[in-house]
């Protein structure tokens, strides 16, 4: 899509619910969509959205091997609950390999170039190559404003500047009180106590929403 149809879209779609700007992206995809998880918290609202405008969703997990037990315990529960269509891609050096040429602390953004390294090789090169060999049109994310400023400097239809696709994100303009209320509704499980070290804190960027470079 050219600006001004990501433009346009954004203006026809205002007002819209969550699961009718979903709806609006699967008719938009030709068959040619997925949504991407890590099953941080409030992905279960996401992966429902999906699953209740096409039942057969492909969803991209990109597990970085560096996930809390209690995350993968979620993710289970959730895939089993929603009957997700999930294809796995996880990066190509694991934490004990890393841990063995690196030494036992995780790198953090003030270690420079180790830690935009670390970045690379554990979360944006599996993305890529999920990315890449999926090739979707339309890409569903969990992205919404309140995140941090430049996810708020989005809308609900993004130019994405990595993949070629075009990026939807349903529930955008979703507080956390909304998001919540969403769980409760539907039944739908959360977990708290999900850990991504590449992005370091909640309002850092981790990498996969911004141009990527190695």
């Amino acid at each position: 899509m050219t600006a001004a149809e990501i433009s346009a879209a954004n203006a026809d779609l205002v007002g819209k619910s969550p699961l009718e700007i979903t709806n609006w992206a699967v008719r938009q995809s030709g068959g040619s969509i997925l949504v991407s998880t890590n099953f941080r918290p409030y992905e279960a609202v996401i992966l429902h959205l999906c699953v209740t405008a096409r039942p057969d969703m492909p969803v991209l997990w990109m597990d970085s091997g560096w996930n809390r037990p209690a995350t993968y315990r979620h993710a289970q529960e959730v895939i089993k609950l929603l009957k997700l269509n999930v294809t796995l891609y996880t990066p190509k050096i694991t934490p004990a390999h890393w841990h063995a040429i690196h030494g036992e602390s995780v790198p953090t953004p003030d270690d420079g170039e180790v830690f935009k390294q670390f970045s690379y090789e554990t979360k944006i090169e599996p993305f890529l190559r999920g990315m890449k060999e999926m090739a979707p049109k339309i890409w569903i994310t969990g992205l919404r404003a309140v995140q941090n400023p430049n996810r708020a400097s989005l809308d609900v239809v993004a130019e994405d500047v990595n993949f070629g696709a075009v990026k939807v994100n349903p529930a955008f303009h979703l507080s956390d009180a909304e998001m919540e209320a969403y769980l409760k509704e539907h039944n739908l499980p959360n977990e708290w106590d999900y850990h991504d070290p590449v992005k370091a804190d909640e309002k850092r960027e981790c990498g996969l929403h911004v141009p990527v470079s190695k």
